[in-house]
């Protein structure tokens, strides 16, 4: 295992990477020596064979059946070698060990969410302990999106309505850069026309951009110790605190500041102050209280009442927040004035 790196390759940081790592280097190579023989062998015979003096007729060759035969078998082989090889790769990375850990991904706009056996979960930030095999059961809410972590060599395609399946083993410890390598859509400007259009105000002229170039996050590969330590305080998370404080901690973790200012500056939704109590102009023309039901109802089906001049991109938040956590997050906008 390289922990360094390469030219092309980042460091290799899972046990399937230098296997991965091997075959791409083969090819690599295999190319670049074919590529010298092909241009070296035509270059000669370029020069050898170039006009000299006065046109000659040279004699009828058919054809040279060795030759044929070497040019033919000799890829072939290759080809196999290759398929055989990243067949072995493919089935080794495609099938779990019996005691792999099982988390749940799932892909939505514009964030990762995981799932822990025994209720725990979190945003963005995937916990995984070192020297465990970890299967991962992913989903997506809305588009396309592909789970990729360049340094685990392991890339997958998370689809809707289907689970794609994937699973990995890091040995060491470290925390290691996640993408989203399917483009999933981009947030663009609301034009000024559509604010006024909306009565906004001119300065909320435009919303913060979010999407799919910025939909990422790190895999955090601790001991078992610290693994476990962090099922635990999730668990607790919440505890001994008041709802106000728990609900400002679960809008920073929960991503809610991606798209939701807290001191009235524009973004991908509403601002969250003074939203409480505050009457919001929905799309269709008619208007609500934002009240504890309305609020709710927004964070499990957020297109049930669209704000009018916002986009609905917001992911439902069915099954990723507890009724205590909704409640938090309600008693936590009530603070912002």
């Amino acid at each position: 295992m390289n922990p360094n790196g390469t030219l092309f390759m980042p460091p290799q940081a899972s046990t399937s990477a230098a296997d991965v790592d091997g075959l791409f280097y083969f090819i690599y190579y295999a190319s670049i020596l074919f590529f010298l023989l092909v241009v070296g062998v035509s270059g000669y015979f370029a020069y050898v064979y170039r006009r000299q003096g006065a046109p000659k007729f040279t004699s009828g060759i058919a054809h040279n059946v060795q030759l044929e035969f070497t040019w033919t078998v000799i890829p072939t082989m290759l080809v196999f070698l290759v398929f055989v090889w990243g067949f072995g790769s493919y089935l080794n990375n495609s099938v779990a060990p019996k005691d792999a850990l099982q988390i749940k991904v799932t892909g939505q706009k514009w964030f990762w969410a995981f799932d822990y056996p025994g209720g725990s979960n979190s945003v963005d930030t995937l916990v995984v302990p070192a020297g465990k095999p970890v299967q991962l059961t992913m989903s997506s809410t809305d588009v396309i999106h592909s789970f990729y972590v360049p340094d685990f060599r392991m890339k997958q395609d998370v689809v809707p309505n289907r689970y794609s399946l994937l699973w990995f083993e890091a040995p060491n410890e470290g925390v290691y850069t996640l993408f989203c390598t399917e483009y999933c859509g981009a947030v663009t400007d609301t034009t000024e026309a559509t604010w006024k259009a909306d009565g906004q105000a001119k300065s909320a002229n435009k919303f913060k951009q979010k999407g799919h170039f910025n939909m990422g996050g790190v895999v955090k590969v601790v001991s078992t110790r610290q693994y476990e330590a962090f099922l635990e305080s999730s668990n607790k998370m919440g505890e001994g605190i008041s709802l106000e404080v728990y609900g400002e901690q679960l809008y920073n973790s929960k991503q809610c500041a991606t798209c939701h200012s807290v001191n009235g500056s524009a973004g991908n939704g509403p601002t969250w102050k003074g939203i409480y109590g505050r009457q919001e102009k929905i799309s269709d023309g008619t208007s609500v209280k934002a009240d504890d039901n309305y609020i709710r109802e927004s964070i499990l089906e957020p297109g049930a009442k669209v704000v009018a001049g916002y986009q609905n991109i917001m992911p439902t938040y069915q099954g990723q927040l507890k009724d205590k956590q909704i409640d938090a997050i309600i008693a936590y906008m009530k603070t912002i004035k």
